[in-house]
């Protein structure tokens, strides 16, 4: 006989050990499922740090979300008694009509975010390990900070337990359908059944939602860790360059003795089953010559690589939402690269939409039904 649950939540990393933290906490008989172990390097929400900003250059519409996530954040800290964010303050450069930079002034103004305006000139004064060219400028941000993802997935997972969850490791999930007044799930060990499940597949939903409808595209990305050549005071930043798709290069405060740099969205079609995890010398060449001219003292010696996996959509914008076609399933997937930081509050959403089919949260924006660009639906 299958096992009964009220809410299974399929895959435990950012997103899913935040949506079984929260339905455990409204006292829901939760199910946790994931294929590998707690606070794994196997798929996005790894590598030591994440990027946590407002002034948010993809769409004016996240910022309600973002600032409920700092709500929840400190929250999270507080009842887990981990540290998970600190702020930094941010640097977002390129020239001034880029999305970069143009994308946060706007967001920021729309919004009435505390920022400033910096030139070339004003960017040296102030962060002089910078090298920006002759008319670039840069939006200054002090309330971006640093997240610490493995800490903050491990704190949802002992919240949960804490909560009565459930969790299952080493696990996955091997078929799911929705009969009659249940959800049947089958994994590799055992058969369960519950009466909602939340799938937060991360780079699998190609393979776990093949009838979602929606256009992903898993793409394997490189964390590059370097000792610089002295000592570094920086902000995290955000460069955009000149060229004409936006190459965007990345990089945070030195932590001991490295500086963790790399580029958003400059990774290869990829899936789980066959990522390249080795990290080759091209690439490493590359981005150290790359910033050579940026922030000179970064490509010192390079002491280590990363590679994650980034699941965009055409729009690059989030899928939130009741599956279209199953009543009793809530998928999240298609974060893009920029989704870690709304981990919390997409708890809570995913919350939400599991126990009610609906939130008072604003994520129209991640219907999964929405038009995409270049005519793909």
């Amino acid at each position: 006989m299958a096992q009964q649950y009220d809410v299974i939540v399929v895959g435990l990393g950012g997103m899913g050990s935040s949506a079984a933290y929260h339905l455990a906490a409204r006292g829901q008989r939760v199910l946790g499922l994931e294929r590998f172990g707690p606070a794994h390097d196997q798929g996005s929400s790894h590598g030591g740090s994440r990027i946590t900003r407002q002034a948010y250059f993809e769409d004016p519409a996240y910022v309600p979300l973002i600032l409920r996530s700092y709500e929840l954040w400190d929250r999270l800290q507080r009842d887990s008694g981990r540290d998970l964010l600190t702020l930094t303050g941010a640097l977002f450069m390129g020239p001034p009509e880029s999305r970069t930079v143009d994308g946060s002034r706007r967001t920021a103004e729309q919004w009435d975010l505390p920022h400033e305006m910096l030139d070339a000139t004003a960017i040296r004064r102030r962060f002089p390990q910078f090298t920006p060219r002759d008319g670039e400028v840069a939006l200054f941000e002090r309330n971006a900070g640093v997240l610490r993802p493995e800490a903050a997935v491990e704190a949802n997972l002992a919240l949960a337990s804490r909560h009565q969850a459930t969790l299952r490791f080493h696990e996955p999930v091997v078929t799911w359908e929705e009969k009659a007044e249940k959800v049947l799930i089958k994994t590799d060990k055992a058969q369960y059944e519950a009466d909602q499940l939340v799938i937060c597949p991360g780079a699998w939903a190609p393979q776990l939602l093949p009838d979602l409808n929606v256009p992903l595209e898993v793409e394997r990305q490189v964390q590059f860790w370097f000792e610089p050549q002295e000592k570094l005071e920086i902000p995290i930043f955000i460069w955009e360059g000149e060229d004409p798709k936006g190459m965007q290069v990345y990089g945070f405060p030195q932590e001991a003795e490295a500086v963790k740099v790399a580029f958003f969205r400059r990774g290869e079609p990829t899936t789980p089953q066959t990522i390249d995890r080795a990290i080759r010398e091209e690439e490493i060449e590359y981005i150290a010559r790359y910033l050579k001219d940026r922030v000179p003292a970064i490509p010192g010696r390079f002491l280590r690589g990363k590679t994650c996996m980034y699941t965009n959509t055409p729009d690059m914008h989030f899928v939130i939402a009741r599956h279209p076609g199953h009543d009793r399933v809530t998928v999240a997937c298609g974060f893009s690269g920029h989704g870690f930081k709304f981990t919390p509050v997409v708890g809570e959403i995913l919350a939400d939409l599991a126990l009610t089919g609906s939130t008072g949260h604003p994520i129209a924006l991640f219907d999964p039904g929405r038009g995409y660009p270049s005519g793909v639906e």
